[in-house]
């Protein structure tokens, strides 16, 4: 099947940062008309992302809205990457079209937030925990795919390595009890649990069944922040495929579950101890 020609999620954002920061200085699509010598349809093409804007224009605008020089930045190698093929664009046949939408998102992100029941977040699967995954949740695929898959999720980790990306995970308590995999791959899944732990960027609480029903009980989720002004973004996975959400209020609401999350998932100590009890489940199978 082919993939979609509409505009991709990185010039969507920036259609849509630009019009942001417009609308903030209170300049006019008349002003900008005026200052860059085009049509009001083209003001409108460029943020509805119906056309492309080039480098040295996205420039212009940044002078023109005053924009904070790490957002001009931003929306300037935004505008020079938008050209070009991301990296994940190799994975294109193994993936979806709004899977695709996301790992662009993430590679953009600055921190990420997520909130998952009964699995791993991505981020923190090691490889032989995302490929026992995989081939549960995607039977029908074929073992070059699903290969495919596992090797993508093994390069997004690469920026949360390199401390390009901020992780705060709140993972339920269930997640931990499930089996995934051999034995040996929850252990050394727990194992990779607690390392993670250790990161500077990193933040891993757990939530525990002892903690009862939550602000977001029966919805995992996951959130993406970018340098301001630039919204955050929502998104929700199920079977038939992913939801992202960008509306602010809807946003919002998200961001409050989020902070309930923390105030009621345990400490880094108590996350700790709790890992280890289940690494320590895990070892005590015979």
């Amino acid at each position: 099947m082919a993939k979609s020609s509409l505009p991709t999620v990185r010039k969507r954002r920036l259609a849509a940062t630009l019009r942001s920061l417009r609308e903030q200085a209170g300049v006019t699509p008349e002003q900008v008309m005026q200052e860059m010598d085009w049509s009001r349809s083209k003001v409108s093409k460029v943020e509805t992302a119906n056309i492309g804007v080039s480098v040295s224009d996205v420039r212009v605008l940044c002078d023109l809205y005053r924009a904070e020089p790490e957002v001009a930045e931003w929306l300037t190698q935004t505008a020079r990457d938008a050209r070009r093929r991301g990296w994940w664009d190799a994975y294109d046949e193994a993936m979806p079209t709004s899977f695709a939408d996301y790992v662009e998102l993430e590679s953009e992100a600055t921190h990420a937030h997520y909130f998952e029941i009964d699995l791993i977040p991505g981020l923190l699967q090691t490889e032989d925990y995302a490929l026992a995954l995989m081939e549960t949740t995607a039977p029908q695929e074929d073992e070059q795919n699903i290969q495919a898959r596992t090797e993508l999720r093994m390069r997004r980790q690469e920026r949360l390595h390199a401390g390009d990306l901020s992780l705060w995970a709140i993972i339920d308590e269930s997640a931990l009890l499930r089996g995934t995999g051999t034995q040996a791959t929850r252990r050394a899944q727990l194992r990779h649990l607690l390392d993670a732990m250790d990161m500077p960027n990193i933040v891993l609480q757990i939530l525990p069944l002892r903690a009862g029903a939550h602000a977001a009980s029966g919805s995992p989720f996951g959130q993406l922040h970018f340098p301001e002004p630039i919204p955050s973004v929502v998104f929700v996975d199920n079977v038939a495929g992913s939801l992202y959400i960008e509306e602010p209020d809807e946003v919002a609401r998200f961001s409050t579950a989020f902070d309930h999350l923390r105030a009621t998932a345990l400490d880094a100590r108590e996350s700790r101890k709790l890992l280890n009890a289940a690494l320590r489940a895990v070892d005590s199978v015979r």
